[in-house]
């Protein structure tokens, strides 16, 4: 291959700039922070299973992030969420880590609270998604988004295409309660590059160890068929080896991204050894395949089918779940900052007591600064 192209490299700069770019102005900036806030307000026409939206007027995922170069080896970041869940509204912070940056041999090493960075949608904040929430593989086996406490080192391979490896641990809390110290790690790889100057993709390997699981399971995390939300952020089914595969491609005239923009993309997730019961035949996996096309700057259309098959533990044995959900959504930008997205899901369960089909009405707005988003 000829290497990076430079529209490749645009599309990831978000991760590039970590490992390559000193923060050259830190001093300057140590005082004057950046600071964005994301404003996600919603209406939802009816409850859905595995939603963490609740029916009618609420409030999404509003964040508030400070950003700013330490020095010339290191930045931080903060966010801080408030949610609203069952009626009540929570306040979580989801980042509060240390980055270095300029590292030699491509190297970026992070700190303290982060997304994790498994599968494709993960590592990213819930603003920059194309639908008003997660699949339901997601919502499902990673509680929507997974974040902890942990360090993670980051390794961009010397090749002509894109290649990231990357090692995770966490204290696991924020997955399953548990007593270990080291309660999950994890180890993914990611690459991609340009089949011309219209296209580009990327594919990612994920692996998320469980070691919470281990020993005996008190309460074998029985989950009632009406509380279908799970708790919190954890996930609400889980297993102790979580296999996550994902491929995304874009397309754009001329390598144009503004005017116009294709995305197509999917993820397969296994999870096993669900308890000490679980024999090789109880599991979770779940899917999804989305199309997103941004025909003007302005104006975006999207469609979305996942499946999820669950096991829901009674006792020593399983019971069979399964949700299928089909989004279809309609998205007007003003600009890069605002967004307003109606759309419509139906859902089609079984063993689920609220799935159901709902019209759900979304604004996301960013003030303030806004970095570049990842490929």
């Amino acid at each position: 291959m000829r290497g990076y192209s430079m529209r490749f490299t645009r599309l990831h700069a978000g991760v590039l700039s970590t490992l390559l770019v000193p923060f050259a102005s830190a001093q300057a900036n140590e005082m004057n922070p950046d600071i964005s806030v994301v404003l996600d307000g919603y209406y939802k026409q009816n409850a859905t299973a595995l939603s963490h939206r609740d029916e009618g007027f609420g409030l999404g995922h509003t964040e508030l992030t400070l950003s700013a170069p330490i020095d010339d080896l290191f930045a931080g970041r903060l966010t801080a969420v408030l949610e609203e869940e069952h009626g009540e509204t929570e306040l979580v912070l989801e980042d509060a880590y240390l980055q270095t940056t300029g590292m030699p041999w491509n190297l970026s090493i992070r700190g303290g609270r982060f997304l994790s960075q498994v599968g494709y949608l993960n590592s990213r904040h819930m603003h920059e998604d194309d639908f008003v929430e997660r699949p339901a593989a997601y919502r499902a086996l990673l509680g929507s988004h997974y974040f902890d406490d942990g360090l993670r080192v980051n390794l961009l391979m010397p090749t002509p295409f894109y290649w990231q490896v990357g090692v995770e641990a966490f204290n696991g809390n924020q997955l399953t309660e548990g007593d270990e110290d080291i309660g999950v790690y994890t180890i993914n790889t990611r690459f991609g590059g340009d089949i011309s100057a219209a296209q580009s993709w990327q594919a990612g390997l994920s692996y998320l160890r469980n070691r919470q699981l281990h020993g005996e399971h008190e309460d074998d995390h029985d989950h009632g068929h009406d509380d279908d939300h799970g708790h919190g952020h954890a996930a609400a089914y889980t297993g102790e080896n979580l296999y996550i595969a994902d491929l995304v491609w874009k397309w754009s005239p001329n390598g144009n991204i503004r005017q116009q923009q294709l995305t197509l993309s999917g993820e397969y997730l296994y999870a096993d050894e669900l308890n000490e019961h679980a024999h090789s035949s109880d599991y979770h996996q779940g899917w999804y395949a989305s199309a997103v096309y941004r025909f003007t700057p302005q104006w975006s259309v999207g469609a979305r089918y996942g499946r999820v098959d669950l096991k829901e533990a009674h006792g020593d044995h399983f019971h069979d779940q399964q949700l299928k959900e089909t989004d279809v959504m309609l998205a007007w930008s003003r600009s890069h900052f605002s967004t307003l997205r109606l759309q419509y899901t139906h859902q089609s369960a079984h063993d689920f007591d609220d799935a159901d089909n709902t019209v759900t009405l979304q604004y996301v707005m960013t003030f303030g600064a806004h970095g570049t988003h990842d490929f």
